[in-house]
């Protein structure tokens, strides 16, 4: 963990963006960590908030293209014989399986903020076929507001923040949802907004 902060520290940019679109590959990497810590670096002056959140945005929203191409291809043959390996195994998949079936696409925006979920999201898209178009249009706004929330904690809660880490990562996952049904209805809203008021 520490390799990583210095490395932050030390090429800022590169390695969010390089961190944040291996994480999306199902690497074993603190993607919450490193961008609460890019928050914290932001507070000090180092990095600038938007840039921060746009190559971090641009990280997370290239690796769920990356592996949702890699799922699409690959297919779920491929997946059932060898994702025991890189823990996207039969049952993993059948999980996930079921979590669409109960949330739809809204899933792709939820899951960010699901530890061992977000990682296999755009995996199960390209194997199931879900047109490219609609899994950008619920995995790229959620991969924004993922980044957004937690650079954002970082640049607010400033030093302190090592302090409230752990604490705060037990009510993401609220916030998380709270935040992508507020999207959700507004996405509605402008979709349906002609209907609505008929």
């Amino acid at each position: 963990m520490e390799y990583l902060t210095h490395l932050l520290e030390q090429y800022g940019y590169a390695v969010l963006f390089t961190a944040l679109w291996l994480e999306m590959l199902a690497l074993p990497l603190p993607g919450e960590f490193l961008m609460s810590y890019a928050g914290l670096i932001v507070y000090q002056g180092h990095l600038t908030w938007l840039t921060s959140i746009v190559v971090a945005g641009l990280g997370v929203c290239l690796g769920m293209t990356s592996s949702y191409w890699i799922g699409y291809r690959l297919g779920r043959p491929f997946f059932e014989k060898h994702g025991r390996r890189i823990h996207l195994g039969p049952d993993k998949l059948d999980r996930v399986s079921g979590w669409f079936q109960r949330y739809g696409n809204k899933l792709l925006i939820i899951a960010y903020f699901i530890p061992g979920v977000r990682h296999i999201t755009g995996y199960f898209s390209g194997i199931t076929r879900l047109p490219f178009r609609k899994y950008a249009a619920f995995a790229y706004p959620g991969a924004i507001i993922w980044v957004t929330v937690f650079i954002t904690l970082g640049k607010l809660l400033g030093p302190k923040w090592e302090l409230y880490h752990h604490t705060i990562n037990r009510y993401m996952l609220t916030f998380g949802i709270i935040t992508a049904v507020g999207f959700m209805l507004i996405y509605l809203y402008r979709t349906y907004k002609e209907r609505i008021k008929k």
